[in-house]
């Protein structure tokens, strides 16, 4: 009963709402440095953009979002999809119900609607953020951001943000949350553009720079951090790997 409590809309209200405010606290007692540092005059003339990230780094992802730049993030149907919509929209981020999937679930999960609706918001001017892998393919950038690329015809930037101070979860993804009173990096990656035309060997290259960039921009923001990237050995062990484990949490050191 307790879970389906949590389910509830006046449940998800509430979550959503206390994770927006928690994060606006780690946001303001963090010293934040920026990378590149002209980030931000950089993707102006390039707006919209599809931002990507990986599964487990994107909590702290509204942090690299300016309050000019309108935008949306691709949120799952399930699970804790709702508060985290909740806590988008409190953050001035709307969100678009879906994820991506293998075979069969693609539907179950959305995927297709979700595509056609990202598509229209980039279309209208709003950049998109969403994850390059899928569920329990960590490390892994998948197809479908590279195929949004192509159909929206706007370019994809590789997005980090690692707190100093944080809490790293002994989940499938090596999911992260920020700590307050710490330092925090935000590091952007180049654009990466494909042609409408593209075929597939070329997709599969994209797909490939997508994965390269976003393994480059973590390393990198945890470096600035003084960390290291707990999720950085996880493409390999994604590969054949078994249902894993229940998360348990544990203090970033």
């Amino acid at each position: 009963m307790g879970f389906s409590i949590l389910k509830t809309r006046t449940a998800q209200e509430t979550l959503g709402r206390l994770l927006a405010g928690y994060l606006r606290l780690v946001r303001r007692t963090n010293r934040i440095v920026v990378e590149p540092a002209d980030i931000y005059e950089q993707v102006r003339p390039e707006l919209p953009v599809i931002y990507a990230m990986w599964h487990g780094q994107h909590i702290m992802i509204p942090f690299a979002r300016p309050d000019w730049m309108p935008a949306a993030s691709l949120v799952s149907r399930h699970g804790d999809g709702g508060f985290n919509a909740v806590a988008l929209r409190e953050l001035g981020i709307g969100a678009i119900r879906g994820s991506g999937a293998l075979g069969k679930k693609i539907r179950e999960k959305g995927g297709a609607s979700a595509f056609l609706a990202m598509v229209r918001k980039l279309a209208a001017g709003e950049s998109m953020v969403l994850t390059a892998d899928i569920p329990k393919r960590a490390r892994v950038a998948g197809a479908g951001i590279v195929a949004l690329a192509r159909a929206s015809g706007r370019p994809i930037r590789a997005v980090a943000v690692v707190t100093s101070r944080r809490i790293d979860f002994n989940s499938w993804d090596r999911a992260s949350i920020g700590l307050p009173f710490g330092r925090c990096a935000i590091v952007v990656g180049e654009p990466i553009t494909i042609a409408r035309d593209a075929d597939e060997a070329t997709q599969e290259a994209a797909r490939l720079r997508v994965q390269q960039s976003l393994d480059e921009v973590h390393a990198r923001a945890y470096a600035l951090v003084g960390g290291t990237d707990p999720g950085a050995g996880l493409r390999e062990q994604s590969k054949g790997a078994q249902e894993p484990a229940p998360a348990e949490a544990e203090p970033a050191r």
